[in-house]
């Protein structure tokens, strides 16, 4: 290579690390990402001209093209050195174009294309060796991909402000993932939980304790629902007990060996799902701890990128890097933890490659407590997970002896199992988590040595109740894992569906569980009632397959384009005429209304849904839309409490706003006085201030609590802090406080505004 080179790649720390792995005749420059992108205006995409697109140069972007294009004037060589996908593909693409409309590009130039799935010497060295030109498919795909999202978003977002509510949006592949997340919540509404019963035979041999399950009652094989009442139950087990006479003969033995498989190496859609399982990490966490460590990281020695690309749906491993795999395993745990081949995964996606790898330690000697010193926690804890994922990738199976007995008790079959870990394998590395849809049962408690014929002891029959469960609600992971199954959306573009849907208050997290907003189901109802084509999980993942077969050449971008853009349009039209914002904003249901006798609805608020008359604004009757709230809180609304509004004198009622419960005014808008309807608890401590009153526990609208006379408001008298019953042993004051904070830990200290007294503090002292 001549010694007067340019390379550009994304970001500053990918920058510092290639740097170091080049000669002096390098000058490594970042774009700092996308540099260019879509005007955002109409017009942007002209569909009447082949689509052709108007693109503007970000504001961040200018001061790094015009870095670059200042280190070309003495360069006689470009090299393109982006992310390995079709994303940095285009940022490559981008930054030609701009340098050529900006005349910043020599007429003598050389501008080439290098492409390295890790951030090493060697993979550098190897990527300098086989320059090419930039991927003109690559590039057609993401364009198609960029003006068809511009195009949903720029027709559907003005389509929602005018039947909707303003400032809303809709995205292409957000929203289907929306969908799961609504018609889940709705499955869940609907559920009714259905009751049935299992029988649990408890046996003994040699004093060894046998679990077993009715299997045969009266000659018929038991399913789910055999049994479904409580007094069905105890008359089946009423009737073993009978039959049985505390006995049962082990009927047949069967024995076998079960082997377990290791899952295959990381790609993108199984490292977020396997880093939210296990390590409670959000999809953006995963991703940026992930960027970190392939982009590069100063390990004293040097500064190396630690994994592979993090973005792929390929679980191929390359040959050398299966070598070292091999012989780390044999180092570490014994040659009895190789199989005699290499483990072959292969990738599910058409679109994988084999020059892509899956996600790996770049070294698989590098191990993780070789990196405590360097790593933050987050980079630690995924390196970890990747480290143990590879190895275990490349390991024997686990294998499991397996014990199925039955046993006889005249009129029922009990059927007992029992599982023991023969040959840990891969385990002894790593074991893959689980959503909520399955559970391990690898290990089931193992049972004696038995013999047919073998008289057990019956000591119980138990019966116990259970009830069917609604589907969960999507995890992070579990949503991701959907998402893959029905072929929506790519490995890039994971984390960023997922950002979108909460950003936008579309859906929320709750313990890690996504529910939908009222605005978010309306969205997505109305999205489904009229576009249910566009935003299908089938149309969406048939155009994800079309970009694909653009990105590998198999297919022209603007036919795709035309395709999707001429239905789409004319449909778009006709809803905006056609469907009115009551349409899809109310809905009807069978009930009037009690102060006008016109029809109620179900309409959105700025709060969300509520239930309302049609006839408002000359009738404005409303009601919460949650019958249960609505019900607990109609008495309270008409019952004052035991004291009268301090302001005005008028009575004080129970009342719901946007924080919750609360109590309010009766005269209200006249008199605006509320309080918190949270119940006081006394605290047997006198008012310091006013000597009659007692301090008693409230809390703000927002839930925080605090302390305060209960004689309010003669007494204004309130603190933040827990009071307790100790005097100050330095100005004696009558009473002290606790206080927590993170430097000093938890103190008791004197409220007394003079008074600088303050201890550490036990509280199992005073209990």
């Amino acid at each position: 290579m001549p010694h007067s080179t340019v390379v550009v790649v994304e970001s500053p720390a990918k920058c510092k690390t290639v740097k170091k792995h080049m000669g002096s005749g390098y000058t490594v420059l970042a774009s700092c990402g996308h540099v260019r992108d879509l005007i955002p205006k109409n017009g942007a995409v002209e569909t009447d001209h082949d689509f052709k697109m108007h693109y503007q140069t970000l504001e961040q972007s200018h001061k790094y093209l015009a870095a670059i294009s200042k280190a070309l004037k003495t360069a006689d060589t470009l090299l393109l050195a982006t992310d390995p996908d079709r994303e940095g593909e285009a940022i490559a693409w981008h930054v030609l174009e701009w340098l050529k409309s900006e005349k910043k590009c020599p007429k003598h130039l050389k501008v080439q294309r290098v492409v390295f799935h890790q951030i090493t010497r060697s993979a550098i060295q190897a990527a300098l060796e086989q320059p090419r030109d930039l991927s003109i498919n690559l590039i057609d795909a993401q364009q198609a991909r960029r003006a068809l999202d511009y195009l949903v978003g720029f027709n559907l977002s003005p389509l929602l402000w005018k039947k909707i509510r303003r400032g809303l949006s809709a995205g292409r592949v957000q929203s289907p993932a929306l969908h799961m997340i609504v018609e889940r919540e709705k499955a869940i509404q609907a559920f009714k939980p259905e009751e049935y019963w299992t029988l649990i035979g408890h046996f003994n041999h040699d004093q060894v304790p046998i679990e077993s399950q009715l299997s045969i009652y009266q000659g018929e094989k038991q399913t789910q629902f055999s049994v479904t009442t409580q007094t069905q139950a105890e008359a089946v087990q009423q009737t073993i007990i009978e039959a049985a006479q505390g006995v049962g003969t082990v009927e047949s033995i069967k024995r076998s060996e079960r082997k377990r498989n290791p899952a295959p190496p990381f790609m993108t859609s199984t490292l977020q799902q396997e880093a939210a399982r296990k390590l409670g990490f959000t999809t953006t966490r995963t991703m940026r701890a992930a960027q970190q460590l392939y982009e590069g990281v100063d390990i004293g020695s040097d500064t190396v990128g630690l994994i592979t690309y993090m973005r792929t749906d390929s679980v191929h491993l390359a040959q050398e890097a299966i070598e070292e795999i091999r012989t780390v395993i044999q180092d570490l745990y014994g040659a009895a933890a190789l199989p005699k081949t290499p483990n072959r995964h292969k990738s599910k996606s058409k679109n994988a490659q084999e020059a892509h790898e899956a996600i790996r330690p770049t070294e698989a000697s590098r191990r993780p407590e070789d990196l405590k010193n360097v790593l933050d926690a987050d980079t630690l804890k995924l390196y970890t997970l990747i480290w143990k994922r590879t190895l275990a990738s490349q390991m024997t199976p686990a294998l499991y002896d397996q014990m199925t007995v039955l046993i006889d008790c005249q009129v029922a079959t009990f059927k007992a199992t029992g599982s023991v870990l023969k040959s840990p394998g891969f385990t002894a590395v790593y074991t893959e988590g689980h959503d909520d849809s399955s559970s391990s049962t690898e290990t089931a408690p193992p049972l004696p040595d038995l013999e047919i014929g073998k008289t057990l002891s019956l000591k119980e029959i138990e019966p116990i109740q259970h009830f069917t469960e609604p589907p969960p609600r999507f995890t992070e992971a579990s949503l991701v894992k959907a998402l893959e199954e029905h072929g929506i959306g790519r490995p890039s573009t994971y984390a960023s569906i997922i950002a979108t849907l909460k950003n936008r208050e579309y859906v929320t997290l709750d313990k890690k569980r996504f529910y939908p907003t009222d605005v978010g189901t309306i969205v997505s109802d109305f999205l489904n009632d009229y576009f249910n084509q566009y935003v299908s999980y089938e149309f969406t993942a048939q155009l994800e397959n079309q970009l694909d077969a653009i990105a590998r050449g198999e297919q022209a971008w603007v036919p795709v384009m035309r395709e999707f853009w001429e239905p789409f349009h004319t449909t778009v039209d006709n809803i905006e005429s056609t469907v009115s914002r009551q349409a899809v904003t109310q809905k009807e249901i069978d009930e009037a209304c009690p102060e006008c006798s016109k029809p109620l609805s179900i309409r959105l608020g700025r709060r969300g849904q509520f239930i309302g008359c049609t006839d408002y604004p000359n009738c404005t009757y409303t009601r919460s839309l949650n019958p249960a709230s609505e019900s607990e809180s109609e008495p309270e609304a008409q019952t004052p409490i035991d004291h009268a509004c301090p302001e005005c004198g008028g009575d004080l009622i129970h009342r719901t706003g946007r924080y919750g419960a609360f109590i309010g005014c009766s005269q209200y808008p006249k008199c605006k006085y509320i309080e918190s309807s949270n119940t006081q608890k006394t605290l047997d401590i006198g008012c310091p201030q006013c000597q009659p009153g007692q301090l008693i526990e409230k809390k703000t609208r927002r839930g925080k609590p605090f302390y305060a006379c209960d004689q309010y408001p003669t007494c204004k008298y309130a603190l933040w802090n827990l009071p307790i019953a100790k005097a100050c042993p330095q100005c004696q004051f009558p009473i002290t406080t606790v206080k927590t904070t993170k430097k000093s830990g938890t103190e008791r200290i004197c409220p007394e505004e003079n008074c600088d007294f303050k201890e550490p503090y036990d509280s199992n002292i005073d209990s």
